[in-house]
């Protein structure tokens, strides 16, 4: 099979979800945590309420063989990682780190194309980039093994399967990929300090005098370091899209960066903020640096950054 991308995806089809809860069923409410400075969760579906049944059902889903992870790996924050093959992926980046998506209230994916993760799963499953399977076949699969239908039981009250429980599983899983315990989380509950170089760094990227970084990324009082909103942040003088700011947790290990995987360390982004900014008359009127090329950050400036962002990455 031909692997690529779990969020670059094509137009999704619809299709109907079937009533599943058998009279008397019941289920065990998955409990979400609320971390500090994370805004209030209002994007589960209300016919997809998260159970532990539908997560661990979901997680079994998500590490099959040639599914999810085949893609998503753990040690990456759920990404691809750095060697991974981006060959069949045209100019886009492979994805975006499957997590804190409980807490995102806009389209999924590098344009935001996808409306929702039970949506992501179909996409995923059909396209000929990624799993590249129909959802019958994925279906008949999974009903004729020895373990699946009792699971399917279990989290929806019925041993039939259909693929809109696959969709509604899996989603649950990635809902459940909760990252809240980096350095810099310690920091804000006054667990840890942290150095004067990750202090500076962290000014600098609150600051439009600075790196200008949180407009686009949030900062403390917007934890999840990413607005989940598309932009335009002048890679290039000709318009190729506006794509979204993703989240900057995990930074550390969630290399190639951008959306077409241009960038293969840190460093690297940080001197393209600094000097290689571009402008077309669609870039974001965030990017306020554009007209002198970027930021224009000296080198101690740059490592202080730099030092910040790493506290972001949670082992």
């Amino acid at each position: 099979m031909r692997r690529a991308g779990f969020l670059f995806l094509l137009p999704l089809l619809l299709f109907s979800c079937r009533p599943t809860d058998e009279v008397g069923h019941t289920t065990t409410p998955y409990a979400l945590p609320q971390p500090l400075f994370f805004p209030t969760i209002n994007s589960i579906p209300a016919d997809n309420p998260m159970t532990v049944e539908g997560v661990t059902l979901g997680e079994k889903l998500f590490f099959e063989e040639n599914s999810c992870s085949s893609c998503h790996h753990p040690e990456y924050s759920f990404e691809l990682g750095p060697d991974g093959n981006l060959e069949n992926l045209g100019t886009q980046h492979t994805m975006l780190p499957l997590i804190n998506l409980a807490w995102n209230t806009s389209g999924l994916g590098w344009k935001g194309e996808v409306a929702s993760l039970e949506d992501m799963v179909y996409a995923a499953v059909t396209d000929p980039k990624e799993i590249n399977t129909d959802t019958t076949r994925f279906v008949e699969r999974l009903q004729q093994s020895d373990t699946y239908p009792e699971l399917f039981h279990k989290a929806f009250g019925t041993s039939t399967i259909h693929f809109g429980l696959v969709e509604k599983a899996i989603a649950q899983y990635v809902r459940s990929l909760v990252f809240a315990n980096s350095k810099f989380d310690r920091y804000l509950r006054g667990e840890v300090q942290l150095s004067q170089e990750e202090l500076n760094g962290y000014l600098l990227f609150v600051t439009e005098e600075g790196a200008d970084c949180f407009h686009c990324h949030g900062g403390g009082s917007n934890a999840l370091f990413t607005t989940n909103l598309l932009y335009n942040n002048g890679l290039d003088s000709e318009y190729h899209g506006n794509f979204k700011a993703p989240t900057l947790r995990n930074i550390a290990i969630t290399a190639p960066y951008m959306h077409d995987g241009r960038f293969h360390t840190l460093d690297e982004v940080i001197d393209f903020y600094s000097e290689g900014v571009q402008y077309s008359e669609h870039i974001s009127p965030l990017m306020h640096h554009v007209m002198q090329g970027g930021v224009q950050l000296t080198d101690t400036e740059k490592a202080q950054l730099k030092a910040f962002l790493n506290t972001l990455t949670e082992e």
